[in-house]
């Protein structure tokens, strides 16, 4: 299976400025962006609801650039270029997915929630999605959907 913009020359911040292009074409009030090693964050606010992407992003020293798909050692530069190639890769994606998210809704396929309900953040500054994995982890390794209500007489 290919990656989507496997081979792009589009580099990442232009593809950060047409997220946050798009994020303004479509209504966001909001945006922000961040980079540490190994990832990428990617934040608006749209709807009346806070939003959150993270994007993982590849290491200098990830092995992987080291050596060559067919297994030959890789020169410094070369590694260097494929790290770069990934990244750009991976902001195209974002890119890709937001863009398609966005206009999923304005043609009325989906609802903004539904489509962005795992990246909403929390009050606590979690996403909804890094909050409810467990727990439909948990309910299908038990068989039991979790309380939609306190028991009786726990109500703290």
């Amino acid at each position: 299976m290919t990656r989507y913009a496997a081979e792009t020359a589009v580099s990442s911040a232009k593809s950060r400025a047409e997220i946050e292009t798009t994020l303004e074409r479509y209504g966001a009030d909001s945006f922000m962006y961040g980079t540490e090693p190994g990832r990428a964050l990617v934040a608006f606010r749209m709807n009346g609801r806070h939003i959150k992407f993270v994007l993982p992003m590849p290491t200098k020293d990830d092995p992987a650039f080291a050596k060559t798909p067919t297994g030959k050692v890789r020169a410094a530069d070369a590694a260097l270029k494929a790290w770069e190639q990934a990244g750009r890769q991976r902001w195209r994606a974002l890119a890709l997915v937001i863009k398609a998210k966005l206009e999923a809704v304005e043609s009325g396929i989906t609802e903004f929630d539904d489509e962005f309900m795992a990246h909403i953040m929390l009050p606590s500054g979690e996403t909804f999605g890094s909050w409810a994995k467990p727990q439909i982890a948990a309910a299908y390794d038990t068989g039991d959907m979790p309380p939609l209500l306190p028991a009786p007489g726990d109500l703290s």
